[in-house]
């Protein structure tokens, strides 16, 4: 047996566990962004759009994060929601192995009454208290909601909203202060294989990818009790070192992958990896699911690390660009025009933003966004109203200097002087763009 294979394998498979509840442990301490540290069953909210650098954000966002980690090991919980208005917003229910199996908003069918959202454990058989919206069945017993607010109408609007998001218990059950702990004598090197040992023991997948796990047992990890790594022998040591390093390797090569359209690199199906849990919300069709399931483990893993905590294509899609038509580098020395044709087919509205590249981070410098209202998304929109021309077509300038044109003025990005990358960010998008049938605007070189 190829032990070194082995352990490659399994950290494909089981990085997505590890990020995801690193991050959620990070965030009870020390906080992430914008979001200081909150315990489990509380909402942490942010007071301006997440930047790009954020550790579970890896493309440009014009919404403000609402995030709660509900532990459910002592019982159910009710999850308020105001009332939705017409604003885009919505709640995102990720499980621990990263799988979004449920999403409120009103984009997504569900109720845009006010009231209560039943979360619950998996094998949960209690009654339902009366009154509730809906029942919201969680994979696993720690759950990562994720809500989402664009800007429209200010900082106040948002602000109503994130302070009517409340959690309470159902049962008078014990819920957890922090998450298991791996064993604190095991060696740094075999640190993540100890976490998913631990983690894959307390928050179990659905069957078949149980059934698929149990060829991890040469590697130890589904050993119980004392664990395995503290004195592992040196084959073992060897085995799990190289594999986790071929392992990253295979999820890094895979990341740098995507659908290229005029210079625009797009994954609408990165989240099709859920192939097991299907709450409200979701859209369960043949088309957003990954038919080889040891094929979607390394989608996973690759949504992982690039875009933690994302949603499926349905919901939101971005597209970015670092290169203008010709294939150089975006930069600040040059200015760049963008030609729309019509409105991107997007129920719910999109934007347009630039960004710096140092550091695959950085604040933007400016954006233009429109739903099919003309009305902006984003708070740095504030003031900002599309120029269509007489044939719908809307032309973009991307450059450092504003243009002395006041129409051209009007749909202007501004540059930084380094590199810089262009998001487009689609809420709810159509048929069109989901389909390749909307041609995306290449982005051209103006001088």
């Amino acid at each position: 047996m190829d032990l070194v294979a082995l352990a490659a394998e399994a950290y494909v498979y089981g990085y997505p566990l590890v990020r995801d509840l690193s991050v959620v442990e990070g965030a009870m301490y020390t906080g992430y962004g914008p979001l200081p540290p909150t315990p489990f069953n509380h909402f942490a909210h942010a007071d301006r759009p997440v930047p790009p650098d954020t550790p579970f954000v890896s493309v440009g966002d014009d919404t403000v994060r609402s995030v709660a980690h509900l532990d459910l090991s002592g019982g159910p919980v009710l999850l308020h929601v105001p009332g939705q208005d017409s604003a885009y917003r919505v709640l995102q229910f990720v499980d621990a192995w990263t799988d979004n199996f449920a999403y409120v908003g009103r984009h997504r069918s569900t109720s845009t009454r006010a009231g209560d959202w039943l979360v619950v454990p998996p094998g949960w058989a209690g009654r339902v208290p009366d009154g509730v919206l809906g029942v919201i069945d969680a994979p696993t017993s720690v759950v990562t909601v994720v809500g989402r607010s664009d800007c429209d109408g200010g900082a106040e609007r948002v602000r109503a909203f994130q302070e009517q998001l409340t959690v309470t218990y159902v049962e008078t059950g014990t819920h957890r202060t922090g998450l298991p702990a791996p064993d604190p004598d095991v060696p740094e090197p075999l640190r993540f294989f100890e976490q998913l040992r631990v983690w894959m023991a307390d928050f179990p997948p659905s069957a078949p990818d149980r059934a698929y796990q149990d060829r991890f047992q040469p590697l130890g990890l589904l050993e119980e009790g004392a664990s395995p790594y503290v004195r592992a022998d040196a084959v073992l040591v060897r085995a799990l070192t190289e594999g986790a390093a071929r392992g990253g390797a295979r999820v890094e090569e895979a990341d740098r992958a995507g659908a290229v359209r005029a210079g625009w690199v797009m994954r609408p199906h990165l989240f099709d990896y859920n192939l097991d849990h299907y709450g409200v919300g979701t859209i369960d069709s043949p088309e957003w699911r990954i038919a080889d399931r040891e094929a979607s483990y390394l989608t996973r893993a690759v949504a992982a690390r690039s875009a933690l905590w994302g949603v499926h294509g349905y919901e939101t899609l971005y597209a970015r660009a670092l290169c203008d038509a010709g294939g150089g580098r975006l930069n600040g020395a040059h200015s760049y025009v963008l030609r729309f044709e019509g409105r991107p087919p997007a129920e719910a509205g999109w934007s347009l933003a630039v960004y710096e590249v140092a550091g695959y981070g950085g604040a933007a410098y400016g954006t233009a966004g429109y739903d099919g209202a003309g009305s902006r998304i984003g708070e740095s929109l504030a003031g900002r109203v599309p120029a269509y021309a007489e044939d719908g077509s809307l032309t973009v300038r991307v450059r450092r200097e504003r243009p002395d044109d006041p129409v051209a003025a009007v749909n202007w990005l501004a540059a930084p002087d380094g590199d810089f990358r262009l998001v487009l960010r689609l809420c709810a998008p159509g048929a069109g763009i989901l389909d390749g049938t909307y041609r995306l605007p290449a982005v051209e070189r103006d001088r």
